[in-house]
């Protein structure tokens, strides 16, 4: 039987309305939406650290009377006024809470979608959250409340509708970041308790390598922001490990584990984490070696043009050496107070492929480095070689690490650096 959503008549849309439209099929409940019979999946969000399930994120399936599968966004984009939305958005919310119920599980957080709809005009139409809850007897403490990232046209009612979950006692996540209108913007006015990363961007990362560089600073960043982060979309062992070394709180995706539709069966999944992070552990441990391999090797050379220097010789003869190594890009030498007292001195090599665009930062004669953390650290340490993590570098516009050591001079301390590349 069909329920045809104009037997709704009452601007509320309370919980006995949208009651009416759930029913009972074998040992778990659907939901009826003009001709769609529609029921709930469970996919589990991992914690890395603590190598097991932390929560799921209830998913939307339909069928039509054909028993043909409709995606979620058919189903959603099938009806247009306002009311039929808010009033799906809630069929759903019901009938995930009650199918969760079928799990046993006291413990982990359940992952409700709120429409972008319902974030704006749901309020209009009622109280019903709160009533939801009650009826399912979970805890709000127990839900995580996943606001998608998508524009939104009033955003103090979007304001208000995060705090009303969070005064209710909810975690609050924001979905899909990363893609369409994804801003810092937002993550700060709306301070989320967790931030989930766009599938788009873990498969951006495999690709193109500067994005995997770029995804341990934007985990950073949203670290610092409060905010706990959960990667999802993940299909291979390659993304996992990504995900691992960007220092990802959380995990999502078909490598883990698929949607599950019993609930019932969710004590069953588990995975191999051991395994995975020996992986992780092996790779992280010969990329190191061969780092400080590289490392001590470079430390030696700069230590030579630094005697070389002490003798007097010009910083272009003292580093001559230093330009015949592959990855070496520049060496420049600093005043302690952050002063660059003559041009670069740069590989050959690398002056065939300079791009143009970059030329009015070409010349570095007085440029004050002071706020740089390798001079800062060269002051510190002084006669010991500093290295700096991989950064943009303003005199060329690509990424870099910079070695740097202060040594006493005919004409006073001075600071070498050499930029490689990173």
């Amino acid at each position: 039987m069909a329920f045809p959503l104009k037997t709704i008549n009452e601007p509320r849309l309370d919980i006995h309305t949208v009651r009416q439209f759930i029913s009972r099929e074998g040992d778990g409940l659907v939901g009826r939406f003009h001709s769609n019979v529609l029921s709930s999946a469970f996919q589990p969000i991992f914690s890395i650290a603590h190598k097991r399930i932390v929560g799921y994120e209830a998913l939307l399936r339909g069928r039509n009377p054909q028993g043909t599968p409709v995606s979620p966004p058919e189903i959603f984009s099938s009806e247009k006024s306002e009311m039929g939305t808010v009033f799906l958005d809630r069929l759903c919310r019901y009938l995930h809470m009650g199918n969760f119920r079928r799990a046993g599980d006291d413990l982990n957080w359940l992952y409700l979608n709120v429409s972008p709809v319902v974030v704006c005009h749901g309020k209009k139409y009622g109280s019903y959250f709160k009533e939801l809850l009650d009826e399912h007897r979970l805890l709000p403490s127990r839900v995580v409340i996943e606001i998608v990232e998508q524009p939104i046209s009033n955003e103090d009612l979007q304001l208000d509708t995060v705090h009303y979950y969070k005064e209710l006692g909810c975690l609050i996540a924001i979905d899909d970041f990363g893609a369409g209108c994804s801003n810092f913007e937002r993550i700060w006015t709306l301070a989320p308790h967790i931030v989930k990363m766009d599938r788009s961007m873990i498969a951006r990362a495999c690709r193109q390598e500067r994005i995997r560089d770029l995804f341990p600073g934007i985990v950073s960043l949203l670290h610092q922001a409060g905010s706990l982060v959960l990667v999802e979309g993940i299909e291979t062992e390659e993304q996992a490990l990504i995900a691992i070394d960007s220092d990802a709180d959380f995990v999502q995706g078909y490598y883990f584990a698929k949607p599950i539709a019993d609930p019932r069966r969710i004590g069953d999944v588990s995975f191999d984490f051991d395994g995975l992070l020996h992986t992780f552990k092996t790779m992280s441990a010969a990329r190191d070696k061969g780092f400080e391999q590289n490392l001590l090797r470079y430390k030696e050379l700069l230590r030579r043009a630094v005697d070389a220097l002490r003798e007097r010789q010009s910083l272009e003869k003292a580093c001559a050496f230093l330009m015949n190594e592959e990855p070496v890009i520049r060496c420049y030498l600093l005043l302690p107070d952050g002063r660059q007292i003559e041009r670069n001195v740069v590989a050959r090599r690398r002056l065939l492929d300079e791009d143009p665009r970059f030329k009015p930062l070409e010349d570095a004669r007085s440029a004050d480095w002071f706020r740089r953390h390798y001079l800062r650290r060269a002051l510190k340490n002084p006669g010991r070689v500093q290295i700096t993590r991989p950064y943009l570098s303003i005199t060329g516009g690509h990424m870099c690490v910079t070695l740097s050591v202060m040594f006493p001079s005919p004409s006073g301390n001075r600071v070498l650096c050499c930029d490689l590349d990173g």
